[in-house]
C-alpha cells in the first residue's frame, strides 16, 4: 500500500474516534429524614472515571474492555462483569444507538473509587451516572446533563440521588407527569394518580423491591411521561458531613421491605411540615432547625429496626456540633451533618460511645463501626472532555 494512502487512512480511523473523557461524581446521601425519596444531599467523595476508546483498526475483532481500578471496593470496580457502570454504558448505548448497527465502542477505563458501596451513599447513582455520561460522548448522542439526569433517574426509579450528583449541594427532586397543570388537580373530586407517576411508584420505594434491585429502566411508557424537576440550594459552605458506616451492613431491599404500604395523615402531614421546614433551614443556613427539621414518620422508624444504629445515634443531634443524626438513604450508614470541620473530633468521640454503650431498650449491646468517614458537601457532577484534561 502506498504509505501516503496509508497514512491518510489512519487520520480517518483517528479522526473518527472519540475523544477521551474525565468524569468526577459525588457520593449522595438522600431522605435527610422526612424527604423520602424527595431530597438528598452531594458529599465530597467522589467516583472518578478517566475513559478512552482502545484502539482499534476498521476490520479488527474488537477488544475486550480494559478497566484499572483503585480506592474503595477494587475488586467489584475492576470486574468486567456485574459491574454497574460498564453494564450501564453498554444498555444505554444499545438502547439509544444500537439502532445504528454499531456495537458499544470498548473502552480503557482508569477508576478511583472514594464512594462506600452499600452503604446508603448513592454508589449506584454515581455508577449509573458514570456509564449514561460515557454512552453520551462516546456514542455522539450530544446530551446535556439535564438529559442525563433523566436517563439516569429512569434507571435508578426515582430521582432523588441521581439529582444531588447531578447538581450538587442539597437538592429537592421528583417526578411530573408531562401533562400535569395546576388546573388538572383543582377540582372537587381529585383525579385519580397520573398513571406514569403511579407506575414509577411501583418501581420505587413503597413498591419493594423491584427498585432496589435495580432490574433495569423504568418502561417505556412510564419514563416517556415523567419529567425530572430538580433544584439546587448551596449549603452554608462552613456544614460538614461525617459518615457512620456499620461493620454489619444490610441490604437496601431488606430496608425496603420493612416499610408499610399505605400511611396516615397523623404521619403524612408532620412529614410535610418537617420537609418545607428543612428546605428553608437549608436556603437560610439555620443549622438550628435543622434538629427538628429532620424529624421523619414515614421510613426511619420502621427502618430502624433493622439498623440499630440509628436510634442509637439520634439522640446526639443538638449537641457537640451535630446538627442533625438521619439515616443515609435506606442504610446502612447514618449521615450526622456538623456544624463545621472543628466539630469532627467531639462529634466523633460521641458517636463511638454511643455505638458501643449498650442499652436495655434496644437489647443489642455494642453496635460495631466499621468507619467514621468525615467530608465536605459537594458541588455536582464534573465532567471534562479532552481539551479541558490537558489544560489540568
Amino acid at each position: 500500500m502506498d504509505p501516503a494512502r496509508k497514512l491518510s487512512r489512519e487520520a480517518v480511523l483517528s479522526a473518527a474516534i472519540p475523544a477521551p473523557i474525565r468524569l468526577r461524581l459525588p457520593a449522595t446521601s438522600a431522605n435527610l429524614g422526612p424527604g423520602f425519596d424527595a431530597i438528598a444531599l452531594a458529599l465530597a467523595l467522589y467516583l472518578e472515571v478517566d475513559a478512552r476508546p482502545i484502539a482499534t483498526s476498521a476490520h479488527a475483532v474488537l477488544p475486550a474492555f480494559q478497566i484499572e481500578a483503585s480506592g474503595r471496593s477494587v475488586a467489584l470496580c475492576s470486574a468486567l462483569t456485574g459491574n454497574l457502570l460498564l453494564d450501564t454504558y453498554r444498555e444505554t448505548w444499545m438502547r439509544h444507538a444500537g439502532s445504528m448497527g454499531s456495537a458499544a465502542i470498548p473502552l480503557h477505563l482508569s477508576v478511583r473509587n472514594g464512594i462506600p458501596l452499600g452503604m446508603g451513599c448513592g454508589s449506584s447513582a454515581a455508577s449509573r451516572f458514570a456509564g449514561v455520561a460515557l454512552a453520551s460522548h462516546f456514542a455522539g448522542l450530544g446530551w446535556d446533563q439535564l438529559r442525563m439526569l433523566e436517563e439516569v433517574a429512569a434507571l435508578e426509579h426515582h430521582p432523588d440521588n441521581a439529582a444531588a450528583c447531578c447538581l450538587g449541594g442539597f437538592v429537592v427532586s421528583g417526578y411530573l407527569a408531562a401533562d400535569a397543570t395546576p388546573e388538572k388537580y383543582l377540582s372537587a373530586t381529585p383525579p385519580a394518580m397520573d398513571s406514569a407517576i403511579k407506575g414509577a411508584l411501583t418501581d420505587m420505594s413503597l413498591g419493594g423491591a423491584a427498585g432496589a434491585q435495580g432490574s433495569g429502566p423504568l418502561p417505556a411508557t412510564v419514563s416517556s411521561q415523567l419529567r425530572v424537576r430538580a433544584v439546587s440550594i448551596h449549603p452554608p459552605a462552613s456544614w460538614y458531613a461525617l459518615l457512620v458506616l456499620p461493620e454489619r451492613p444490610f441490604a437496601t431491599v431488606e430496608s425496603r421491605a420493612v416499610l408499610p404500604e399505605q400511611y396516615g395523615l397523623d404521619a403524612i402531614v408532620p412529614n410535610l411540615q418537617n420537609v418545607a421546614l428543612l428546605v428553608a433551614a437549608f436556603g437560610q443556613g439555620r443549622g438550628d432547625l435543622l434538629h427538628v427539621a429532620t424529624t421523619d414518620r414515614l421510613h426511619q422508624p420502621f427502618r430502624g429496626k433493622v439498623c440499630p444504629l440509628l436510634p442509637r445515634l439520634l439522640p446526639l443531634a443538638g449537641s457537640a456540633g451535630i446538627l442533625s443524626v438521619t439515616l443515609s438513604g435506606a442504610g446502612s450508614g447514618v449521615l450526622c451533618l456538623l456544624e463545621s470541620e472543628a466539630s469532627v473530633a467531639e462529634a466523633s468521640a460521641r458517636v463511638l460511645a454511643a455505638a458501643a454503650h449498650s442499652t436495655h431498650s434496644d437489647g443489642q449491646g455494642a453496635l460495631p463501626i466499621a468507619e467514621l468517614l468525615p467530608c465536605a458537601l459537594a458541588t455536582g457532577a464534573a465532567i471534562l472532555h479532552a481539551e479541558e484534561i490537558l489544560e489540568k
